[in-house]
């Protein structure tokens, strides 16, 4: 049913709010195409010099939508193709919400097509570096005993159970001691079952023992040096500082971890359809990309050792 009285800031509102109670995305993702929409929202204004209605919102012909993505592509801070890709499917997600929810349709814009963007595999560590990364923590003399620990068993918790970073910072004190298996809410509300390795079990205890907070069931597991929740971008740095100290390249980071969970279960034999299920994916396309990244690791383990290669 058409609402020609709505605003296309209220169309965009609306469709957000589709997004967030209907399709339950995650707040970055809705934050994510949030900033797009309204961006594009801004250039038709720009564009055709008057705010836009709902019905105007039909009208975006191919050459328009293609200049919007020309000009992402400009400027100081440029788009490259990946993200221009990720651009236009927002917009075409919400030319189909307002054809299907507001009666407004805009067939003509299937004639846009993305940039092709060079695929791009996940870059795994190494079982040795990975070790490393787990182990580094305790070596440094100028953190106190419980956080090593507590980078320790997150760095651990990522590995073992090849977590994202926010899966793991999203662990209460309730989670704790860890089970045979931790129900995990990923992307898009979407529910797993991590094993939990004894490794992984003695790890967050070992942290539990040495953190200096008291902490109700409903408070967040790892804490800050000034008892609060532990924060993404910590995790970050300290991988930051521990690659710089093992001399790990770049693609040393916490979800290169995840990577090499899956990398390293597949070498080993594990199926694919499992390893999709551990990670919580929703295609097994994207699962796909490990045997890329193992064949890889096999064809330059092959030029290494083999006496004619």
């Amino acid at each position: 049913m058409a609402h020609p009285q709505l605003t296309a800031d209220e169309a965009l509102a609306a469709w957000l709010e589709h997004l967030a109670h209907e399709r339950r995305l995650s707040p970055r993702t809705l934050e994510a195409y949030g900033h797009i929409a309204r961006r594009y929202l801004a250039f038709l204004q720009a564009h055709r010099g008057e705010a836009q209605g709902l019905p105007d919102l039909g009208t975006v012909t191919p050459a328009e939508l293609r200049a919007h993505l020309a000009e992402r592509r400009s400027g100081d801070k440029p788009l490259n193709a990946r993200s221009i890709s990720q651009n236009l499917s927002a917009i075409r997600t919400f030319h189909a919400f307002l054809d299907r929810r507001c009666g407004v349709p805009a067939p003509q814009l299937a004639l846009v097509r993305g940039p092709r963007a060079k695929a791009s595999l996940p870059r795994p560590v190494t079982e040795d570096q990975a070790r490393g990364l787990m182990q580094e923590p305790g070596a440094d003399p100028d953190v106190e005993p419980w956080e090593a620990a507590r980078d320790r068993a997150v760095l651990t918790l990522l590995y073992g159970c090849g977590l994202r970073i926010s899966e793991g910072l999203s662990l209460t004190r309730a989670d704790a001691p860890l089970p045979d298996a931790l129900r995990i809410t990923g992307k898009g509300g979407k529910t797993r079952l991590a094993p939990v390795l004894p490794a992984v079990r003695q790890s967050v205890d070992a942290y539990l023992a040495l953190q200096p907070f008291p902490l109700t069931p409903g408070d967040a597991l790892f804490r800050a040096r000034r008892g609060g929740p532990l924060s993404p971008r910590h995790v970050q740095a300290t991988v930051q500082r521990l690659r710089g100290r093992l001399g790990l390249p770049a693609s040393a980071t916490p979800h290169a971890l995840r990577h090499s969970f899956a990398t390293h279960l597949l070498g080993a034999g594990a199926d694919l359809r499992s390893i999709q299920e551990l990670l919580g994916h929703a295609s097994l396309s994207t699962t796909q990309k490990y045997t890329a990244v193992d064949a890889a690791r096999l064809l330059d383990a092959y030029a290494s050792a083999h006496p004619r290669a």
